[in-house]
């Protein structure tokens, strides 16, 4: 295969991890250019980095690199301005989470990629570990009996400094708040490994702004009703001093679990079976996992890379990138209005279905 070009969107902290990626893949890739608005920035990343070309300019660097895959690493308000033109000019998409700010720019980004023949997987790495994987495989076999239970908390802890970057916490340039920046991982997870058996139906939540400057939440908690009768909560917090995340999942037959904070080995997972279960000899199966690699953007971007090669669809793209986007849709219109909210419930006549706040887009 020939080498492969990749550009850099943004210059921020969270694209180093991209660049371990890239620069761990097995196939030919040369990262040629990084974009900053800011020239000097982008010089000095480059200069950093040893990547040859630096540019202030998204559509002048598309032009005259005309790069094979477009790694997006700015604030969440812009990644829909940016993902149409790259795709526009021929190239596979990397972006980092959340991939758009409604429903509307999903729709948007579907038609662009059936228009271009070209693909945008959002970053989700958690799907990617060997224990997030073992899981899964096993639920989709139905080895684990039904899902009953969930409980789902990404409490985490961002101090005031945090917020004084001009983007975050608002509506506009950060899409929401906790829930989207920082519970969507968790919360991603938790729906893909059910989407196995069953898909999220209802969804009822309350949002607050406690103890943050900003114009979105600091602290969700919402209730999930299943399409197979399964209930499930979720909390989101960015003001919790202990950090933690926890994903707990009850089936008919054993409950599995993982902790941890931003990333998990297997040592992180955990089987619990009931007392004088009959499911003793499945046991030992169901909680040996084969492999021991975290869910971190090495394993996705590697998934990713694969795809591109057989020309296919990337994990984390079209459905499966819009299941947490019509979630989270959800999950606001449900705290703002104070009512329950079904999947499927929200359409272009909604306005909730052109921003998460449900306000006019500015």
């Amino acid at each position: 295969m020939k080498t492969l070009r990749v550009a850099l969107l943004g210059t921020g902290d969270i694209v180093r991890h991209h660049i371990e990626a890239l620069r761990s893949a097995p196939q030919a890739i040369e990262i040629v250019a990084a974009v900053n608005p800011e020239l000097d920035k982008a010089q000095a990343f480059c200069q950093t980095h040893a990547i040859p070309h630096a540019y202030d300019s998204t559509p002048t660097m598309l032009e005259a690199i005309q790069p094979d895959i477009v790694h997006i690493c700015t604030p969440p308000g812009t990644h829909y301005e940016l993902i149409i033109p790259c795709l526009e000019a021929g190239a596979w998409v990397v972006c980092e989470k959340p991939l758009c700010a409604s429903l509307a720019q999903m729709q948007g980004i579907d038609e662009a990629e059936r228009r271009t023949g070209k693909y945008v997987s959002t970053i989700f790495q958690w799907r990617f570990g060997s224990g997030a994987q073992h899981l899964k495989n096993l639920i989709t076999a139905g080895n684990l009996g039904k899902f009953l239970v969930g409980t789902c908390q990404t409490l985490w802890y961002r101090d005031f400094t945090y917020y004084q970057t001009p983007w975050r916490g608002k509506w506009a340039t950060d899409i929401g708040g906790t829930s989207t920046i920082h519970g969507i991982h968790l919360t991603d997870l938790f729906l893909w490994l059910m989407a196995g058996q069953t898909e999220w139906q209802e969804v009822m939540a309350m949002i607050g702004t406690l103890d943050r400057p900003v114009e979105s939440e600091d602290v969700a908690m919402a209730m999930v009703r299943f399409d197979n009768g399964a209930v499930g909560s979720i909390t989101n917090s960015a003001i919790s001093p202990r950090q933690e995340s926890h994903l707990r999942l009850d089936f008919q037959k054993v409950t599995a679990e993982v902790k941890a904070l931003y990333y998990a080995t297997n040592e992180h997972w955990l089987y619990t079976l009931p007392d004088h279960s009959p499911d003793q000899a499945a046991f030992e199966q169901w909680r040996t996992i084969q492999g021991n690699h975290t869910g971190n953007h090495v394993a996705q971007v590697a998934a990713f890379l694969t795809s591109m090669e057989r020309n296919e669809r990337p994990p984390v793209s079209g459905v499966e990138a819009r299941r947490i986007i019509e979630f989270l849709a959800s999950l606001y219109k449900s705290a703002i209005t104070k009512q329950p909210v079904m999947r499927g419930s929200i359409g272009p006549d909604d306005p909730f279905y052109y921003a998460m706040n449900g306000q006019p887009v500015n």
